[in-house]
């Protein structure tokens, strides 16, 4: 169905029908739920305190088991939030935090798994391109800044990659 014979359609419909339907699909799809719920309650610092959580758990675990530095995890709690129009400014904020919680890990202990600096990399140059892409770089230069010279510091085998990624930020 074509959005236009979905507004014709809706145009027939009396209020009440109308509002019959919006019940069914926030009852039967998650999403639709997700969607309302957040539309009239955004609590965008706790969503992200959750998120952060959820993230750090990755890289160190609350329960003590061997961290699982799952990249993925923060990957859809961004997406997720980009989708529901989360403030830019907390989304950029997650996704530094996600490469400065596992550059936490990787100060403390070498990891040795190759993905793992490869995804990270993945990590900064999506959250670069996001920046620029909503006009608040200068907002984060100092982290972006940061996370690359953190790369440095701990003599990651792709610094050039993450050093290459700033050189074209700056003025």
């Amino acid at each position: 169905m074509s959005k236009r014979d979905l507004k014709k359609y809706l145009s027939e419909l009396s209020k009440e029908q109308l509002e019959d339907q919006l019940i069914a699909l926030y009852d039967k799809f998650s999403d639709v739920k997700v969607y309302y719920d957040f539309a009239f309650h955004p609590n965008e610092d706790k969503l992200i305190r959750e998120a952060k959580f959820k993230i750090s758990n990755e890289y160190f675990p609350v329960r003590g088991k061997k961290p699982k530095m799952r990249r993925s995890v923060a990957q859809k709690f961004i997406k997720h939030f980009r989708t529901l129009g989360v403030d830019v400014f907390l989304v950029a904020d997650l996704m530094l935090y996600n490469l400065e919680i596992a550059q936490t890990l990787s100060a403390e202990k070498p990891i040795k798994q190759e993905v793992f600096y490869k995804s990270m990399l993945s990590s900064f140059q999506q959250a670069v391109a996001f920046l620029i892409e909503h006009g608040i770089l200068s907002d984060f230069h100092d982290r972006v800044v940061a996370v690359k010279e953190e790369t440095v510091t701990q003599n990651w085998f792709n610094q050039y990659d993450f050093t290459a990624v700033t050189e074209r930020l700056e003025y």
